[in-house]
């Protein structure tokens, strides 16, 4: 496919784009890198005060249970939100000079990948606290999620990026959409507790299978359910074939809407 061959050839741009971005989100603050564990980790005591003593889960050890969903969560809903404006703060750049527009989505979600990473570091001291078991061929499938989930992201943010050059008002319905997406996928709660007419519901969430799978792996400790695995690998796929079909539609337009 050309538009692939060409992003490759643009590799070193997107490391560079990356690195800029990495750079640039805490550059000027005392704490720096450490806002990248800070953010989540106030989050964390937030929801685990709430649904522990407000609004009890029943749920064994639940701030493991909610850290392990959490963080891929705020990887992709950043992804989504921050990427659907990625072409237009690049507009310059995007007006001046040929190279493949994909290069801006595809560094932004690298970009939240490496913080979602980063926070993984944290993952791994609480489960030994939390006294989970690493089981060797769960962590392998680690991996495989997580690139998973990365493709389904990067094909989120094509789409919106794309669509939001046209239409500005995407940027701030998006945040109302994963406020209500986020409550919509297992993250607070679990399978079990949601009635039976409405899985089917949470089946179409691609978030739902991920969640799962993350919590397979470092909740339970055992390899994530097959059908589970599929259900993502399949969505991740879908979803970024189309992201990248109407990116590569709409992107001929993008340096006259700018």
């Amino acid at each position: 496919m050309k538009v692939l061959k060409e992003i490759y050839q643009y590799r070193q741009m997107i490391f560079s784009l990356v690195k800029k971005d990495l750079r640039g989100r805490y550059k000027g603050s005392v704490l720096g890198f450490l806002w990248t564990f800070i953010n989540p980790l106030m989050q964390l005591v937030v929801y685990t005060f709430v649904f522990t003593y407000i609004m009890p889960a029943g749920i064994d050890k639940y701030y493991l249970y909610l850290f392990v969903a959490l963080i891929p969560w705020i990887f992709f809903s950043s992804s989504i939100t921050g990427g659907s404006s990625s072409i237009v703060a690049q507009k310059d750049l995007v007006k001046k000079i040929y190279f493949p527009r994909e290069v801006i989505p595809i560094s932004y979600v690298t970009s939240c990948f490496v913080n979602m990473m980063l926070c993984f570091l944290i993952i791994f001291p609480v489960m030994l606290v939390a006294k989970i078991p690493l089981e060797p061929l769960a962590l392998c499938c680690l991996p495989v999620i997580m690139i998973v989930e990365y493709f389904l992201a990067l094909g989120f943010a094509m789409l919106a990026s794309a669509v939001t050059v046209y239409f500005r008002d995407l940027e701030h319905i998006l945040g109302i959409v994963t406020m209500v997406w986020m409550y919509m996928t297992p993250i607070f709660y679990s399978m079990e507790m949601i009635p039976e007419r409405f899985h089917i519901v949470y089946h179409i969430n691609p978030m739902s299978s991920i969640i799962s799978c993350y919590r397979d792996v470092l909740y339970y400790a055992r390899v994530p359910d097959l059908s589970s695995l599929i259900e993502a690998v399949v969505l991740g796929a879908l979803f970024l074939v189309l992201g990248l079909v109407v990116f590569g539609k709409l992107k001929k337009g993008f340096a006259e809407e700018l």
